[in-house]
């Protein structure tokens, strides 16, 4: 007695029509499985112009899609590649990652973005999750993650490149800003304007290099002038209390200085805040409008590395990160090691544009 397939129950989604396979494709195409591969893999000078012409039409009838996976795993290859990212908030990770997706399309290879939220063993876990799928290179733009952490993907055979800052102790291929420099430009321009009360401010750098870079730049360029009076100020954006804390001795050295009448000659009896990425620079800006109204900017000069949309809505002076530029960079080089280049450790460090606006009048 034989037996009919069960039915689909009434109200119940179809079933997924079955999707072509190699198998399904020789049949089609009257030869075999091996003469497809051939075929898929480029290798069409081994196949006659008309077997060729019979595989190529039992592919479209069948609408077959090749497991670019499976065929990546059968030659030790699968085209990944992960990206660790500490903060998707932020709006230079957002840009980063278009040059990133524009070089991988580019160059054929496939990115895993893994957002790790700032959360340092977010990083470590989604590090040790890219060596479970096999991926052929890490680009990592992490908060603290360490060198130990990224041994495996390091030292371990897998290539790794690093976007914006350094990780102790880890030997690896580094793309970024040029922070000396740039904080070296946003300082000059500030007393260049005149400012006699500059402030750097800064969410915590203990742990992240280019952060640390550009407080050092801030105090070498402060020294190198002379003529002005700059301190660092660390805000902890993640913090409450802590964030609260700064803000309220921003406020005070505010009320305070723009009062003072010991201004340097030439100096602007506004006190300039020079803000460390985009992040400070909102958070700062918030509140300044929020503590003294729209007009904020008659007491208080900013500026910032990083040029979000909304910098330019405000008039906020900025320097303008090639952040395009980096992302792509760091898959070519990425790409590069992928594919054996042998070379010593490698810095590509890409200027920064200062972009002038009314934040910064005299």
């Amino acid at each position: 007695m034989s037996t009919s397939p069960p039915s689909t129950p009434p109200g119940s989604p179809p079933a997924a029509p079955r999707r072509a396979t190699i198998t399904d494709v020789a049949r089609e195409a009257g030869t075999g499985k091996t003469s497809i591969s051939r075929y898929l893999n480029g290798e069409i000078s081994a196949l006659s112009p008309e077997l060729r012409a019979r595989i190529e039409a039992a592919i479209a009838r069948l609408d077959y899609q090749p497991n670019q996976m499976a065929r990546g795993l059968k030659r030790g290859r699968n085209r990944l590649i992960g990206m660790l990212v500490a903060d998707l908030t932020n709006p230079y990770s957002v840009e980063v990652l278009q040059g990133v997706e524009a070089a991988c399309h580019a160059l054929g290879l496939m990115p895993l973005i893994c957002h790790a939220a700032n959360e340092i063993e977010m990083e470590r876990r989604y590090l040790q999750l890219l060596t479970t799928y096999r991926v052929e290179g890490v680009i990592v733009n992490a908060l603290g993650v360490r060198e130990e952490t990224l041994r495996p993907v390091g030292d371990g055979g897998i290539p790794a490149v690093l976007v914006d800052r350094r990780v102790e102790g880890l030997i690896a291929d580094m793309v970024g800003l040029d922070n000396r420099a740039a904080a070296g430009l946003g300082t000059r321009h500030l007393l260049e304007r005149g400012f006699g009360h500059i402030w750097f401010v800064v969410q915590p750098f203990e742990q992240v290099s280019s952060r640390q870079l550009r407080v050092e730049a801030f105090d070498r360029a402060m020294r190198d002038a002379g003529r002005a009076r700059g301190r660092t100020l660390v805000l902890d954006l993640a913090e409450a209390a802590a964030l609260e804390r700064g803000l309220a001795e921003l406020d005070h050295a505010i009320d305070s200085l723009t009062g003072d009448v010991a201004e340097p000659a030439g100096a602007s009896p506004r006190v300039a805040l020079f803000a460390a990425n985009a992040p400070v620079a909102l958070r700062l800006a918030l509140h300044l409008n929020a503590r003294y109204g729209a007009h904020w900017q008659s007491r208080v000069a900013l500026l910032a590395i990083d040029d979000p949309e909304w910098a330019e809505l405000a008039g906020i002076t900025t320097i303008r990160q090639p952040t395009y530029d980096i992302g792509y960079r760091a898959v070519e080089f990425l790409h590069e090691r992928i594919e054996g280049a042998h070379m010593g450790a490698r810095d590509c460090l890409l200027p920064g544009e200062l972009i002038v606006r009314a934040s910064t009048a005299r």
